[in-house]
């Protein structure tokens, strides 16, 4: 279970280094970093489990690991990175991570058997309420979810 500053620092470190996009077929995050950061990318090995390390690499004279994200665990880990990663902290990163939640909606949306997201304990202040009126809040990833739901039943 990641504490809130294990989330932060996992956002500090998507919104500097990481990538959020897809291969077409299915969305990832991506963080690619220089060796020197080894120690990094173990600690991401332990803390979010779920994520892949690859390398190193060696391209271009540079020397790096790649960690991704993908499938059961990136939807897992999707809410922890809504309403952290907004607009008013760094609106590139926002805006790539709003298009990949947009582009891979089908693929992200929570499935049956998904584990919870765990938040350190903390109640969930990015909570959807159903009886809310008004359009979809575009940094509360979860209203584009459930809007979207709710097209697919009509």
């Amino acid at each position: 279970m990641a504490t809130e500053y294990e989330i932060g620092v996992l956002v500090g470190l998507l919104i500097g280094e990481g990538h959020f996009g897809g291969d077409s077929r299915q969305p990832q995050i991506t963080l690619r970093m220089h060796v020197r950061h080894d120690a990094m990318f173990r600690w991401l090995e332990r803390t979010f489990p779920g994520g892949r390390l690859y390398g190193p690499y060696e391209h271009g004279g540079r020397r790096y690991y790649q960690w991704m994200l993908r499938g059961p665990d990136l939807r897992e880990l999707l809410p922890l990175l809504q309403g952290r990663i907004t607009a008013d902290l760094d609106a590139y990163a926002f805006e790539r991570f709003h298009q990949m939640v947009t582009r891979y909606s089908a693929k992200l949306a929570p499935r049956e058997g998904d584990r919870p997201a765990a938040s350190g304990g903390e109640a969930d202040e990015h909570e959807i309420d159903p009886d809310e009126e008004g359009p979809p809040d575009s940094s509360r990833i979860g209203d584009i979810f459930s809007r979207l739901r709710d097209i697919e039943e009509e």
